[in-house]
């Protein structure tokens, strides 16, 4: 029977240190802007294709119109298409970046270098376009501590506070960021005296002498070459992947580009959380039980849950607390799903009605900060809260029905 990796670690004391945003109007959590401001095509740098071409790196920005703050945090978003395709206007990615612009990030979805040659040997044709990503991922991260530098801070920007959020190849993108950051670790394989390939770790793609770290990442249905790379003390990480994903595997298996030309084998989201449970990372795993590839496009629940639980975890790191993430313990997969839920009035004054779909067990209110507010066990499909000695802001409500179906879903009290 698979299991679902213990998650939810408690956060260690290098991140409770860091200087914290104020998210007590619900920022970085609820849409507290109603629209956004998008600034297309700015360059953030450049470098040579596999073809040995010069090819522009681009951006789209995404703010909060209106916002006054001039300190935020800033999510990059990697797109996906199997290193081939794929676009930083995608629907994997820009209703995501528009989410979070509305909860008052700076948000920036990225282009980044394309093509895999499919003459010869294709694992290593493969790898490199990994490689020219993940350098060009490291230069858009460079990009915006220069600006922030030298150019005024023209972005209004925190730079300490610089996250990553890729989608399966983005995924990929972000995972080796992360992890595959010693030149030992570059697969033999890979020339990095090939077009486009030089620098290193860092690669030559601009921005050259700032850090490339990211706060924390976010993976979507992505995978890593070699979970060995991840070390204790590493960059905390969420995923979210589909246990029946077709595309990208779950844990360790071949993965094939375009369905038919067999590449390598990768490590998938369940077994690098497992490498991050053994080293004691700062990790949280969100299995989409039951679906395939990236189910988030097109859905509006998937998107909703996705959204939820990205805000949920990345406030640990923008507005303080220690509940990084909601931990299911070591249920089955075949125990988890999704499940019908509504919750009314919302934002609610006094009592809040839960309905669903199946017979409820329990249900969990907690704050921003993670701090449990109210446990209940309950039974059948609905149910009625009070909150009336509630403060008025955000809550995240857990819901768990009979069968070990879960929701997470936001509660606003007036």
């Amino acid at each position: 029977m698979k299991k679902i990796y213990l998650l939810g670690l408690v956060a260690t004391s290098v991140f409770l240190a860091q200087a914290q945003q104020d998210c007590s109007n619900g920022r970085y959590v609820d849409e507290v802007f109603p629209t956004v401001t998008t600034t297309s095509n700015i360059q953030y740098g450049s470098n040579l294709d596999l073809n040995g071409s010069n090819v522009n790196l681009l951006l789209d920005l995404y703010e909060p119109t209106g916002d006054t703050e001039t300190n935020r945090p800033v999510i990059i978003f990697i797109h996906g298409g199997s290193f081939v395709g794929g676009s930083k206007t995608g629907d994997d990615v820009v209703p995501l970046a528009q989410a979070f612009a509305k909860r008052g990030f700076v948000t920036a979805s990225i282009s980044y270098r394309l093509g895999i040659t499919f003459f010869g040997d294709i694992e290593k044709n493969a790898t490199e376009a990994v490689m020219r990503a993940t350098q060009d991922t490291r230069a858009a991260v460079r990009f915006f501590r220069k600006s922030a530098d030298t150019e005024g801070n023209p972005y209004n920007i925190d730079d300490t506070k610089i996250f990553l959020a890729g989608v399966s190849a983005g995924g990929f993108n972000a995972l080796h960021l992360a992890y595959l950051d010693e030149i030992s670790e570059i697969p033999a394989i890979v020339d990095l005296n090939g077009p486009g390939l030089s620098g290193g770790i860092e690669g030559e793609s601009g921005s050259a002498g700032y850090s490339s770290l990211a706060t924390a990442i976010v993976n979507i249905a992505g995978a890593l070459g070699d979970v060995n790379w991840m070390q204790a003390g590493d960059t905390p990480l969420l995923s979210f992947h589909g246990d029946q994903d077709g595309t990208v595997p779950f844990g360790t298996d071949l993965i094939y580009l375009a369905g038919v030309f067999e590449i390598m084998v990768v490590d998938g989201s369940s077994t690098v959380h497992a490498q991050a449970e053994t080293l004691g990372l700062t990790h949280c795993f969100k299995p989409h039980y039951g679906a395939d590839h990236v189910p988030h496009v097109g859905n509006a629940d998937y998107l909703d849950t996705t959204v939820n639980y990205m805000s949920q975890w990345l406030s640990t790191f923008t507005c303080g607390g220690t509940d990084y993430c909601y931990d299911y313990g070591t249920m089955s997969l075949e125990e988890h799903g999704q499940f019908d839920v509504s919750i009314y009035p919302n934002p609610a004054t006094n009592r809040v009605r839960i309905d669903s779909g199946e017979n409820l067990k329990k249900i969990r209110i907690s704050d921003l900060s993670g701090k449990v507010i109210r446990d209940l066990t309950t039974n059948g499909s609905s149910t009625i809260i009070n909150i009336d000695e509630f403060q008025s802001g955000s809550y995240f409500i857990y819901i768990e029905s009979e069968s070990g179906n879960v929701r997470l879903k936001k509660l606003m009290k007036l």
